[in-house]
């Protein structure tokens, strides 16, 4: 177990181990919670979670459902096209 020292300015470094382990960078930041332990530090996810409802427009296809035949032989169709045109 690694033991760290809260600086004057309020600072806490993270051992390097468990920072590498983490795959925390420079510039991660945490939501910090306070816990009958002590605290807890939660890295703030990249991507703003997201409602179903929010992002339901981008399936803008309002045809009959494809096969996975039919989106296989789309896929062929288009490298084909594509490796002729060069």
């Amino acid at each position: 177990m690694d033991t760290t020292t809260l600086s004057s300015r309020g600072q806490i470094v993270i051992p390097k181990a468990l920072r590498e382990s983490k795959r925390w960078r420079v510039g991660t930041s945490f939501v910090v919670e306070e816990v009958p332990q002590g605290i807890l530090l939660k890295p703030l996810s990249t991507f703003t979670p997201s409602k179903l409802e929010d992002v339901l427009g981008c399936t803008s296809y309002r045809g009959p459902a494809l096969s996975q035949a039919d989106i296989e032989g789309a896929l062929a169709d288009d490298l084909a096209r594509r490796f002729a045109a060069k």
